[in-house]
């Protein structure tokens, strides 16, 4: 008992989806074929003619966003009785996934593989680093998988009941002789996966713009994944799939800001302090609004600048971040 509590604490404590706290060694994770872990247990073979699903979306989103069906088809079998689908199914449902969120791992992809199918953290897919075309699926969609762990993004909370996770194979970040972290790139083909796979998934679950999110977004004060060098904007430019701001409308504020807004004589001010933090929450983080520039509010500004403001991620306001923040309020307000 106490060697599998360890085994499951090691496997939580290892993989990336915590905030990376150790320098990890830059390694050539390039290997020539798809990694192969040793199994601990055979399981069951899957039978892909078995079973009843739907195979496209039957959803009407014009009303009301109700969705009719999609995916498998689970049943009960009580003894002596049938269970018929003469009335299946019913209007008043819709999807269970309504987010997607994307990790990166630290570990290689054997390391991951094994961690994400043998221990009490998973994703529904695995995104390798191999130039292939392969991407893994390791928990059904239908099913939650371990992946946001403490999580809240506007009224939602604990989204590994309402999301689909993506785990990428990515080293995370080292650190420089400066103690600056210097994170690692993503490779095109990996790229490719990753916004093809994301751009299926909402598509067919009518999963809007702004419910794409990294685990950064959604856990600000204890992750950093996807990290500031995953394209987003990319993602937004070339797929259509996520929030990005109108560069016109950014510029606005930006003229905005400089022309009636001293940011540095006002940075400490509680008033003002109060109010980048009550637009942070507007748009949809979790955060205090007390007045201070507390170590919450920077970590939770650093993870808006990885995904919204790569070239700087300091944490620290300046103005063009702050004319990004509300032209993406502008854009997606909440409903």
């Amino acid at each position: 008992m106490r060697n599998s509590l360890y085994l499951t604490a090691l496997g939580i404590a290892i993989i990336s989806c915590g905030s990376q706290q150790k320098v990890v060694k830059n390694k050539n994770t390039s290997i020539p074929n798809a990694p192969k872990p040793v199994l601990t247990e055979k399981k069951p073979q899957i039978k892909e003619d078995e079973g009843e699903y739907y195979k496209v979306n039957i959803a009407d989103i014009t009303k009301n966003d109700n969705t009719i069906s999609y995916g498998s088809i689970v049943s009960a079998s009580p003894a002596g009785y049938k269970i018929t689908k003469n009335y299946f199914p019913a209007v008043g449902q819709n999807f269970r996934q309504r987010y997607v969120i994307l990790h990166y791992t630290v570990l290689n992809d054997e390391k991951s593989i094994s961690i994400l199918t043998q221990q009490s953290v998973s994703a529904h897919y695995l995104v390798n680093s191999l130039p292939d075309k392969e991407i893994y699926q390791i928990v059904d969609e239908n099913k939650r998988a371990y992946h946001a762990g403490v999580s809240f993004w506007r009224k939602d909370q604990q989204l590994n009941d309402t999301s689909i996770g993506i785990e990428i194979v990515n080293m995370g970040y080292t650190t420089d002789s400066l103690n600056n972290r210097v994170f690692t790139p993503y490779p095109e083909d990996q790229f490719r996966k990753v916004a093809a796979l994301v751009k299926d998934i909402v598509t067919r679950y009518n999963i809007p713009p702004t419910n794409v999110l990294g685990h950064s977004d959604i856990a600000p004060t204890r992750k950093q994944d996807p990290g500031p060098l995953f394209p987003w904007k990319r993602l937004y430019d070339e797929y259509q799939v996520g929030m990005w701001y109108d560069e016109v409308v950014k510029q606005n504020f930006l003229t905005q800001i400089n022309s009636t807004t001293d940011i540095t004589t006002q940075y400490n001010n509680p008033e003002f302090v109060s109010k980048i933090q009550q637009q942070l929450v507007q748009f949809g983080y979790s955060l205090s609004v007390n007045g201070v520039w507390d170590k919450p509010t920077k970590q939770t500004l650093e993870a808006f600048q990885f995904h919204f403001r790569p070239s700087n991620y300091s944490g620290i306001l300046d103005a063009e971040t702050w004319a990004i923040l509300q032209a993406l309020i502008q854009k997606y307000p909440q409903k």
